[in-house]
């Protein structure tokens, strides 16, 4: 059976909401120290351009329905032929992006500058952490969580007896790294709030090829059934018209 226990108010003062403040500020310190490592960079014409043809394609997919069948279809291969189509890339056309990042230096030192600018704060958190936080128990979860959760919340706690539902300090600190992304972008912007979990990812890749997302929304309109949204569309507004007068 598992046990329950008294939380100390100490604990709660001066473990959890510290490490909590110290992971929101230096979440925005580094956002900081990353803005200022940032070297600009002219915008590629060939990048935006490519960016633009992608959203009116998902915008064409999202609004089939309101489109007629003929009009529709018109559309599809504007963009999906395979002599001319603008989401057709030949397959010589490829970029590799992996080898770009080795040509150009000025990508490859940005590169760099977000792996240091994450990985360096973080290495010194969580030895700061592991250091004078190992090993208490700072919260509780206030739902039932099954067994399988133990390994994750019950970081640095070698007791099988404990309810799954107490955090221990370390899993506390794991918590906040990869949890605080909704309220970085509520301080920072949405489009500035810091993903450690996608800049984990990142840190072995060598970007994102645009071509494979162009083949990717080439294949999502190849694939969509037109279904016509707007059948008798005059009858139908008479009648929701009838019912608001009476």
């Amino acid at each position: 059976m598992a046990e329950d226990l008294v939380l100390d108010t100490a604990i709660r003062d001066w473990v959890l909401v510290p490490l909590s403040v110290v992971m929101v500020l230096i979440g925005i310190l580094r956002y900081f120290v990353a803005k200022l490592m940032r070297s600009s960079q002219a915008l590629d014409l060939k990048i935006v351009r490519e960016g633009q043809l992608i959203l009116r394609a998902r915008s064409l997919r999202a609004a089939a329905g309101f489109v007629p069948a003929k009009s529709f279809r018109a559309r599809r291969f504007y963009y999906t032929n395979e002599e001319n189509g603008l989401l057709h890339v030949p397959k010589g056309q490829a970029q590799n992006t992996q080898a770009q990042m080795f040509s150009d230096p000025n990508m490859a030192m940005d590169m760099m500058k977000k792996n240091l600018s994450m990985i360096i704060p973080q290495t010194l958190t969580f030895a700061w952490v592991n250091f004078f936080f190992s090993g208490f128990v700072a919260a509780k979860i206030p739902f039932p969580l099954t067994p399988r959760f133990r390994s994750m919340l019950q970081n640095g706690i070698d007791l099988s007896t404990v309810d799954v539902s107490y955090v221990s300090s370390r899993s506390w600190y794991f918590l906040n790294l990869f949890g605080l992304r909704g309220l970085f972008s509520l301080i920072l912007g949405e489009e500035n709030a810091m993903d450690d979990t996608q800049r984990m990812m990142q840190m072995g890749g060598f970007g994102v090829d645009p071509t494979k997302n162009l083949s990717t929304e080439k294949d999502g309109l190849d694939i969509i059934q037109h279904e016509w949204a707007l059948p008798k569309i005059e009858q139908r507004a008479e009648q929701i018209l009838r019912k608001l007068v009476k």
